[in-house]
């Protein structure tokens, strides 16, 4: 339960972030934003959306998932969703530390957040998913 909880909060802060960005995004495609930002880098449109659109949508399903979802099939989908999240996350880390070169602690947030939630969900749900419990 309290692994659970931790989750659910830390789905709060992803969501937080995301809106925060996408709000930020939004006013950059409207001319609102001058000069250099991390949304106005084609890396924070990976899916030809705001990366942030995608995390306001991630984490509520995310926060709902550990709490609803029952069995193997379902708990799986939600291990592959993590997993995806914090494969992007390191690609994105990367293009921030090596390529952008842009401070975002909104974005450092959610990596982390997303890091954090791999780890803590496969703990949670992979003896599930591998039928030893859970």
């Amino acid at each position: 339960m309290a692994i659970r909880a931790i989750i659910t909060v830390l789905c709060g802060v992803g969501l937080y972030a995301s809106l925060f960005m996408l709000s930020k995004s939004r006013r950059a495609s409207r001319g609102e934003i001058e000069g250099p930002s991390v949304v106005k880098s084609p890396r924070a449109h990976l899916f030809g959306v705001p990366n942030s659109l995608v995390g306001a949508l991630y984490y509520p399903s995310v926060a709902v998932a550990v709490w609803c979802a029952q069995g193997r099939a379902a708990t799986a989908v939600l291990l592959a969703a993590t997993l995806f999240a914090a494969a992007t996350s390191a690609v994105l880390a990367y293009s921030l530390l090596f390529i952008t070169r842009r401070a975002c602690p909104y974005c450092w947030s959610s990596h982390a957040v997303n890091w954090c939630l791999l780890l803590l969900c496969w703990s949670l749900f992979l003896p599930h998913v591998l039928n030893r419990g859970g």
